[in-house]
């Protein structure tokens, strides 16, 4: 990872992920997550503070970024889930964790960023438990015209400063196409939030 990346996307990233808004979004999901947990992508550890202490017995936290880690782990320290939380250096294309060991897997502001999607929700699928949960919050794709028109134009430019972001990813669809039957799926434009970037949905889904 350059320099590029580590003194400027990574602050910039985590300061956006922690913006008013997408923490109304992550205290919505996060909370819900039970039993033994992996995080894929917990960046700067942003959602460590959500976490239910009394539902979660281990949190597996995935990241692939050194420079992350390093925030999250300090993150960690200040939380309840401190003494019950390992840290996993690897990409969400290759998960570190046995088959079937997962209660909840959570992703949340994290499926736009990563290479491989499919790969990830098929690794997700392999270490949740028969009856697990996938616990998502995302941004992505538009519905509307004028709004998906202009996330188009921009994200070739938005992926090179947003850390490989896209704005065009359809989260409901990827979820279906990778293997996911949604329980619970709800959308909205976030507020004061530039619309390009705004438009979100969250819920649950389970193994097809």
């Amino acid at each position: 990872m350059g320099i590029w990346d580590r003194l400027i996307v990574e602050p910039c990233v985590s300061l956006a992920c922690s913006s008013r808004p997408i923490m109304r979004q992550r205290e919505k999901t996060v909370p819900a997550a039970e039993g033994v947990v992996l995080e894929i992508g917990c960046g700067a550890g942003t959602n460590f503070g959500l976490y239910d202490a009394d539902k979660v017995t281990h949190l597996h936290a995935l990241e692939p970024s050194k420079g992350m880690i390093k925030r999250a782990k300090k993150a960690v320290s200040e939380t309840a889930m401190d003494q019950r939380t390992s840290f996993h250096q690897a990409g969400a294309e290759a998960v570190p964790i046995e088959d079937n060991s997962v209660d909840t897997a959570i992703v949340t502001f994290v499926l736009c960023t990563i290479p491989d999607w499919k790969a990830a929700l098929a690794e997700a699928r392999r270490v949740l438990k028969p009856g697990g949960q996938l616990l998502y919050s995302e941004h992505g794709l538009a519905p509307d015209a004028g709004v998906s028109k202009w996330q188009r134009r921009v994200e070739p430019v938005w992926k090179v400063i947003g850390g490989g972001c896209h704005l065009t990813r359809d989260t409901k669809t990827m979820l279906v196409e990778g293997g996911f039957a949604l329980d619970q799926h709800q959308t909205m434009y976030l507020p004061n939030t530039p619309k390009i970037s705004a438009f979100v949905s969250w819920g649950r889904a389970r193994l097809a």
